[in-house]
């Protein structure tokens, strides 16, 4: 029977890993996306003649995840997040409910009283003023009543753990989400230097709309339907790559503006990797992207910086949309190695 399970709580996916005991090492996703829709109780024939599942909230039906997005392409209607910017949604008045449904459906029930599950947290963004303090409380206590003993951790940290076990769990691992993007350094496991900034893939198709007078969703949907960052074939997919670019662009100026106010006390003795995960790593020619940026702000990261942190390489992650969930279970799995 496997232990443990790591969960990655995303703006756009929530996504759980675990170890399928069927074969050796192999790893068992359940994903569910982060949506809702809510419907009048009228609709509920509907609904069951359709087999589309729901819960019932006083008087409103609301469907979840994959299912919310067709019925609200069904009646042209926008679905709605209950996490937003990376964090829970102050402006959904549904989204603890919503949200108790959807990581009890994506955790199971576990396998044992009190099994581990390791659940993703941003850092706290340093371009806005936010925190992750409640946040934080209320998965915490969801994870909880889901029957699991629960384990905050940095969502950035877990891809340095999912990726970089040949470099002895050094390096920087930069998440891309829908919400926000973070940050972590680490130096043979212990986190060095962490932060998030409050620009994601959403910000993304919020920018390109804006510019080319279209809706955020259809943003989104061109960019999941598929797009070359590097070949625009129109303008809207030109407005998105320029977009990309910038963010980027504000990823690696933070990081290399934190390497100088706070990498002060970071030595290595070898260089380490950057590591890029995250769905909105996914697009066609973002590595390409990132590796052209990074080479023009390159020496940002060590001019007056008092640190001498260098970079071996940067790399994809070998599974970018999955990799915060197994970094995840691999640390709810140490927990079973320590008895």
């Amino acid at each position: 029977m496997s232990k443990g399970v790591g969960l990655d709580i995303g703006t756009m996916n929530l996504v759980s890993a675990r170890m399928s005991g069927a074969k050796k090492n192999e790893v068992t996703l359940r994903r569910m996306r982060d949506l809702f829709i809510d419907l009048p109780q009228t609709a509920k024939k509907m609904l069951k003649l359709g087999s589309v599942s729901y819960i019932e909230a006083d008087d409103t039906l609301l469907v979840l995840g994959d299912e919310a997005m067709e019925v609200a392409n069904m009646f042209g209607r926008e679905g709605r997040r209950p996490l937003k910017a990376g964090l829970i949604s102050a402006d959904e008045i549904d989204s603890l409910t919503v949200l108790g449904h959807m990581v009890k459906d994506v955790l199971g029930e576990p396998n044992h009283e009190g099994e581990h599950c390791y659940f993703s947290i941003p850092a706290a963004p340093v371009d806005a003023n936010m925190d992750v303090v409640y946040h934080k409380g209320v998965f915490t206590r969801i994870v909880q009543e889901c029957g699991y003993t629960a384990h905050p951790a940095n969502e950035a940290m877990a891809i340095v753990f999912a990726e970089t076990a040949k470099e002895g769990f050094s390096g920087i691992g930069i998440s891309f989400g829908s919400g926000m993007t973070n940050i972590a350094l680490a130096i043979n496991t212990i986190e060095g230097l962490s932060f998030s900034v409050a620009r994601g893939g959403d910000w993304i198709d919020q920018g390109a709309s804006r510019s080319v007078g279209a809706t955020a969703s259809k943003m989104c949907a061109i960019k999941e339907k598929g797009i070359d960052l590097s070949a625009p074939k129109n303008r809207e997919e030109e407005a998105i790559s320029f977009y990309y670019k910038a963010l980027i662009e504000h990823a690696l100026d933070n990081i290399a503006q934190q390497f100088v106010m706070k990498g002060g006390h970071l030595t290595l003795n070898k260089p380490i990797p950057i590591v890029v995960g995250g769905g909105t790593s996914l697009a066609g020619g973002f590595m390409d992207f990132f590796r052209e940026v990074f080479e023009t702000k390159k020496k940002r990261f060590l001019k007056n910086s008092k640190s001498s942190v260098l970079v071996s390489e940067v790399r994809h992650a070998s599974d970018p949309l999955h990799a915060v969930s197994k970094g995840m279970l691999i640390l709810a799995q140490q927990e079973y190695d320590e008895d």
